[in-house]
């Protein structure tokens, strides 16, 4: 219901990332059907073919690739109320945790919500790992399970290589509970996970096999960012920890939106910051005492490691924006549900509830306080020259038509919503600059048919953010070129049209390369 509310308030404005998503549910409806995410190597098209399967029952539209985001999430707060179910007999610890998980931070709701290509399976399928690993490890580990939990990690392996965060932790279970069978018990369930694993994964491994192993192995390890931090070890470690600290701590808690410094609801602020340090310091003493060992505890315990080492240690950790901490999300959960449960047993319930009360408050204050801030709304976009009004680029489709434009070029965040919302009426490849200093990178050119189509067109148009620089470099080119053109503005955009000559970027001069925006 929250996110009804607030997709209903227009809170989340439609970006690029999600509008690929869309390209790639439609074009595997017309079977073509990508393995990857256009223009990656890391992220399987898992999210895309779960899109338009929501295409083909309801139709193409932003609000069904919403809709599977919500289905997503609805599934992860469900496996958490089971997880929780397995952390203690108390009844009210899972109730407690569902209500976190239902009302979480900003961050959460904002990549629960929209779509950037494989987050909402990622964590309902981590959640499952974590939940199949569990019941496989309690007697009388029945092979289905095993055969289950290897498939599922493949599928989430390929969708999404964040998944690893959950099968590293539930796979060291599982291996210790093979190492507890008879030997050709265990023979025998290992080659089962194995075959699973791989048939979960052929996609991966299929484009690994046509295509090399260089390129996916490479991304998965965040290729796509290395440059961004320092080159030495100590300071790239030391930037990395900054990030965790300052900036993805802060995200992690709700205290601040992902895209932007700025504290959300101070008067609660201090609550949430006093309950998520007692809820961290409780499960640490839990963990400590933890005698008989608690497997789901552990597991959710390995989970937040694996999180804190990829960050720290990959090229992922020069990306505080938030995302990559999603999957502690649920231990987060479990760990303030178990605080609100203590509260309530060894305080008074009044206290407990006061507690739960003021956090999910707190989560409630802040979401809604980013959606009324409309520009930028919930958004996903953390750069200034990344934010594209969403109802300018809707207001390109009638403009364009009036002014017999239909190919052309623009920068990477409006050519892809306005592909989709115009469906596939207007291309305009993402071959200009977005950053005020003309930085480019071609791995913003995501769909290689697109260019065909604009190369084979008789005329062409420019569209820019309105960026002083750029535009000028265009009129320059075209002064250079002998091209007359006309050219107006619409709301945060400016069209350059009815050029007399069709001139492609190189011939103008612009940036054609760049290092990868940070």
């Amino acid at each position: 219901m929250l996110k009804l509310a607030l997709l209903a308030m227009g809170s989340f404005p439609f970006h690029a990332d999600e509008a690929v998503v869309g390209l790639m549910a439609r074009h595997i409806l017309q079977g073509r059907w990508p393995a990857f995410f256009y223009g990656q190597a890391y992220m399987g098209s898992l999210d895309a073919s779960l899109v338009a399967l929501a295409f083909r029952l309801i139709g193409e539209s932003v609000g069904a690739i919403r809709a599977v985001q919500i289905l997503l999430y609805g599934g992860t707060i469900l496996t958490t109320v089971w997880l929780a179910r397995s952390v203690s007999a108390n009844p009210a610890l899972p109730i407690v945790a569902g209500t976190l998980m239902a009302v979480p931070t900003v961050n959460v709701t904002l990549y629960t919500t929209v779509s950037l290509g494989g987050y909402g399976e990622a964590l309902l399928i981590g959640n499952l790992l974590l939940l199949l690993g569990l019941k496989a490890s309690r007697p009388p580990q029945r092979i289905w399970l095993f055969a289950v939990w290897a498939g599922l990690a493949g599928l989430g392996f390929w969708g999404f290589g964040l998944t690893l965060v959950y099968s590293v932790p539930s796979g060291i279970l599982l291996i210790r509970t093979l190492g507890r069978l008879p030997g050709r018990q265990a023979l025998g369930r290992a080659a089962l996970m194995i075959g699973c694993g791989l048939a979960g994964a052929w996609p991966w491994i299929w484009s690994v096999g046509t295509r090399g192993a260089a390129a996916f192995v490479s991304e998965l390890m965040g290729s796509a960012i290395v440059g961004s931090s320092p080159a030495a070890l100590l300071p790239y470690l030391g930037a990395h920890a900054l990030n965790f600290l300052l900036f993805g701590s802060t995200v992690m808690f709700g205290l601040r939106p992902p895209w932007e410094i700025r504290w959300l609801a101070w008067p609660l602020l201090p609550v949430a910051v006093v309950f998520w340090l007692a809820a961290l310091g409780l499960a640490a003493g839990v963990l400590w005492r933890d005698r008989p060992l608690n497997s789901t505890r552990w597991l959710l315990a390995g989970v937040a490691v694996c999180v804190v080492l990829g960050f720290w240690l990959t090229p992922f950790g020069a990306d505080p924006s938030g995302r990559y901490f999603l999957p502690l999300a649920v231990p987060l959960a479990i760990c303030g549900a178990e605080l609100v449960v203590w509260l309530g047993r060894q305080t008074s319930v009044s206290l407990a509830v006061a507690g739960l009360a003021g956090v999910v408050g707190f989560n409630l204050w802040g979401t809604v306080d980013s959606a009324l801030r409309n520009p930028p709304g919930i958004s996903t976009q953390f750069g200034p020259d990344t934010v594209i009004n969403a109802e300018d680029v809707r207001a390109l489709i009638p403009a364009l038509e009036t002014l017999g434009e239909q190919r052309g070029y623009t920068n990477y965040w409006v050519a892809y919503p306005l592909a989709f919302l115009s469906g596939e009426q207007l291309i305009f490849v993402p071959q200009l600059p977005y950053h005020r200093d003309l930085r480019y990178t071609p791995r913003d050119d995501r769909y290689p048919p697109y260019n065909g189509m604009v190369e084979s067109s008789q005329r062409v148009a420019y569209i820019t953010s309105l960026q002083p620089e750029l535009d000028r470099a265009i009129r320059a080119g075209l002064i250079e070129n002998g091209v007359s053109w006309r050219e107006t503005t619409l709301g945060a955009l400016r069209i350059f049209y009815h050029l007399s000559d069709r001139v492609s970027p190189a011939r103008l001069e612009l940036p054609a390369d760049g290092p990868p925006p940070g």
